[in-house]
């Protein structure tokens, strides 16, 4: 008994270095994936039906993302097919159609302002840089 255990004493250290070689070594980096795409969805607070000349309407946005990865950024793009108006986040100018504006915050809100006194209706698009997008339609009836 008393040679198994200076046996032991003696080969433990090095019997734990190969168990941990072996463990270590049979990780591979290339088959290592860590999820960055992120479907996402995005809540929109109710809005006016009706709009009328010059007013402004509050557009209340959150972004809900499935999972979370620090470096997905989101986007927002818009295009009016309808009416005339300017859609703009807080006290930055109107964006323009088609153009690509970065967001810097998942809940945020944006201002659309009538400039016409007929319908409108416009689309936002929310998307990210995995290529997720999200589109939301928006329609306001002239309000005399």
């Amino acid at each position: 008994m008393n040679i198994l255990n200076n046996i032991f004493q003696k080969l433990w250290c090095p019997i734990l270095v190969l168990v941990l070689a072996f463990t270590l070594s049979s990780c591979n980096k290339d088959e290592l994936e860590v999820k960055q795409n992120f479907p996402f969805e995005v809540e929109v607070m109710p809005v006016p039906k009706d709009i009328a000349i010059g007013n402004t309407i509050e557009i209340r946005l959150r972004i809900i993302p499935s999972g979370d990865f620090d470096d997905t950024e989101y986007f927002l793009r818009y295009f009016q097919f309808d009416g005339v108006g300017e859609l703009r986040y807080f006290n930055e100018g109107p964006y323009q159609p088609n153009d690509l504006y970065p967001l810097s915050e998942k809940q945020f809100r944006l201002y659309y302002t009538s400039r016409s006194a007929v319908a409108q209706s416009f689309d936002v698009w929310v998307s990210d840089n995995f290529g997720n997008e999200r589109q939301l339609n928006f329609q306001f009836n002239n309000k005399d």
